[in-house]
């Protein structure tokens, strides 16, 4: 029962409501949902912990990176965006890999979604961090980064501005202009581009967590130097 136990937040395509979808998941047994939560490899590409897809397969994993635009709700300036799926043996590597052109010194963003009242998302923030100090601590904290599904990170340079996030779904996504150097830094790890390219994000999946993961979260963003309790 380990994976039933760990997969516990059955997430929607955004823009769905409860009322309107029924899931992939819903007459299953226990059994059956226990070997589709197992299943980690899709052909070349390997799942972290963090994530699992719909029953249905409605989107399968795989690795490539495609183009897209941010549209910021205020000022309604657009932002360009890369969003990259890389497979979990290249994937910690990729991340910090594309941090490095922000800058010497960085702004850092915690994300967590450990709540169990599942309030929503809180955000932490840290300004000005060297980026060596940064990377040392990511590097501790490469299984909660890579494996927990109830955490994200995004390193931003505000004064480029330009943004790298690690997100709970472990996809990595890029926000900024230029994106020439970001989209090197993707083909020299063996991600390609592809324009067509769908996300687990886009159809129903479910995250995994844990106690464990929570207390590594708590002890991350005290190394960081985050304030707020959580």
């Amino acid at each position: 029962m380990g994976f039933l136990k760990k997969f516990f937040r059955n997430v929607f395509h955004e823009g769905a409501t409860q009322a309107a979808t029924s899931s992939s998941f819903d007459l299953l047994s226990d059994m059956e949902l226990e070997t589709h939560l197992s299943v980690s490899r899709y052909g070349d590409f390997e799942l972290t912990d963090a994530l699992r897809p719909s029953y249905d397969l409605k989107v399968r994993p795989r690795q490539g990176y495609r183009h897209d635009v941010y549209v910021d709700e205020e000022s309604r300036s657009r932002v360009p965006v890369l969003m990259a799926a890389v497979s979990k043996e290249r994937l910690f590597d990729t991340f910090m890999d594309l941090i490095d052109p922000l800058g010497p010194v960085v702004d850092v963003v915690l994300e967590t979604s450990h709540d169990p009242s599942g309030s929503g998302h809180v955000d932490l923030y840290r300004e000005h961090i060297d980026m060596p100090v940064l990377k040392s601590i990511l590097f501790d904290f490469e299984d909660l980064l890579t494996n927990d599904g109830c955490t994200g990170i995004a390193v931003l340079n505000p004064n480029t501005p330009q943004e790298v996030q690690f997100d709970e779904h472990k996809l990595l996504i890029v926000y900024g202009s230029p994106l020439e150097t970001f989209e090197h830094r993707l083909e020299r790890n063996r991600v390609r581009c592809d324009e067509k390219i769908r996300f687990l994000t886009e159809a129903e999946h479910v995250h995994s967590s844990s106690e464990e993961y929570h207390e590594q979260f708590q002890e991350m963003y005290m190394r960081l130097g985050m304030d707020e309790n959580h």
